[in-house]
């Protein structure tokens, strides 16, 4: 098991360029199932649960190809079904959670899928019942085999359905909207999840010839087609990289620009920031942010303790509220940090408070951070990272920390992020991986 050795109390300095979205990759890769001919994906990230995806892909009998860094391509015109049956395709799709992002293609194009209960991070209750319902409204049959732990799906043709996602959620969107392209008729999904990864999933799929109307809203409609053709598609930075690196530059009072974000695209990101008092300036395309000793948390009107809380799109990732967490720590004032979606996610602030900082964990979903102005610096700790978002969190902490932190399991943090000792030390940051 790998870890990271990090000195605290280093700034950073230069500029920085967020990687290809993990989130979007794993939705267009799963959507190369949909076509028979070449597709085209720029700005693929190179971490774990992408490169996975990618050898799981190949594995399949998914022809693929890495002609430059970032840009792959997919031909799946010789699929190997049989490959599903087997304890490799078992053991791989079950450490992957976007390998449940198969099953609207394969039994789309096919009419048969097999996926065992998926894996990823342990933030908690993560149901599938969005996906699966959906798919059932299509037509397809779903079985669980107690024995295997897997779920089979058949289809002897999908048909075209009205349907209202129980929750909005991005990847249940992402798995219907696949397998509603090639379903007969006329397929109507309200409730739909918007974010950009969906929007960019949606611009390849009509790229490849499907037909669907509502880019961007809650209410999708699919006219189902009878086969897609390849394209060509480029991935957008990675918001929570983005915002990551904000976070980054504020807890450790350094001054940098992160280069090429395709601001428009970060939604309330940068304003959500701006009420930690984290100064987020745009140039172009680009975000700098000045070296700042004190940021100040703002308060509502009638001067009551902020909460920042998650929300579907166009309202705050939950990706992002353990970086705002930790960044909290160190302001001037308070914040209640609401996290709704996941009851887990919160449960690493036991390590920062460990190193010093000041949170009441108030329930499995509230967690209220009383900022200590930089008057109290965090102490370095010995820490385990418990999922990704957690991962990058105590990064942070650690790299504003006084004295030498360890943080293990770091395979967490490299799963969403690429390479992020050299970048970050290529900055100015002290991180030893061993």
């Amino acid at each position: 098991m790998a870890s990271f050795i990090i000195e605290g109390g280093h700034k950073l300095h230069g500029e920085i360029v967020p990687q290809g979205a993990k989130n979007e990759a794993l939705q267009v890769i799963c959507a190369t199932l949909l076509t028979p001919e070449k597709v085209t994906i720029h700005n693929i990230p190179d971490i774990l649960d992408v490169n996975n995806l990618i050898v799981l892909l190949s594995e399949m009998g998914v022809k693929t190809d890495h002609p430059q860094p970032g840009t792959y391509t997919f031909q799946a015109d010789d699929v190997n079904l049989d490959y599903l049956q087997t304890e490799e395709f078992f053991k791989k799709s079950g450490s992957l959670r976007g390998s449940v992002m198969l099953v609207g293609p394969l039994v789309a194009r096919f009419g048969y899928a097999l996926i065992p209960k998926p894996g990823g991070d342990k933030i908690g209750r993560r149901r599938l019942d969005t996906h699966f319902i959906g798919i059932q409204k299509l037509g397809a049959e779903f079985q669980y085999d107690t024995e295997r732990r897997a779920y089979e799906v058949k289809s002897t043709g999908l048909q075209g359905a009205y349907m209202l996602l129980d929750e909005a959620s991005v990847t249940g969107t992402a798995n219907i909207l696949m397998a509603s392209v090639l379903a007969e008729g006329k397929t109507t999904i309200y409730n739909a999840a918007c974010e950009p990864y969906l929007q960019q999933l949606t611009k390849m799929l009509i790229a490849m010839g499907a037909k669907i109307k509502g880019l961007a809203s809650n209410l999708l409609t699919v006219e189902g087609v009878e086969q897609l053709h390849g394209c060509e598609h480029t991935i957008l930075p990675d918001m929570i990289e983005v915002g990551s690196f904000i976070g980054m530059a504020a807890m450790t009072a350094s001054e940098l620009r992160i280069k090429n974000v395709s601001y428009d695209d970060l939604g309330i990101i940068p304003d959500a920031f701006r009420k930690f008092g984290i100064t987020v300036n745009q140039e172009n395309d680009d975000i700098i942010v000045p070296a700042q000793d004190v940021y100040t948390i703002d308060t509502f009107i009638d001067g009551s303790i902020m909460t920042i809380a998650d929300a579907p799109w166009p309202g705050l990732t939950p990706d992002l509220l353990s970086v705002f967490l930790v960044v909290a720590t160190q302001a001037n004032g308070s914040v209640l940090i609401h996290q709704k979606m996941f009851e887990s996610r919160l449960f690493f602030v036991d390590k920062l408070i460990d190193m010093g900082a000041q949170i009441i964990l108030c329930d499995p979903h509230r967690a209220t951070v009383i900022g200590s102005n930089r008057r109290y610096p965090l102490r370095a700790a010995n820490m385990v990272s418990p999922d990704i978002r957690a991962g990058i969190a105590l990064l942070i902490a650690a790299m504003s920390a006084q004295g030498t932190s360890r943080i293990h399991n770091i395979d967490q943090i490299d799963r969403g992020y690429q390479d992020i000792d050299k970048r970050l030390n290529a900055l100015g940051a002290r991180i030893t991986r061993i």
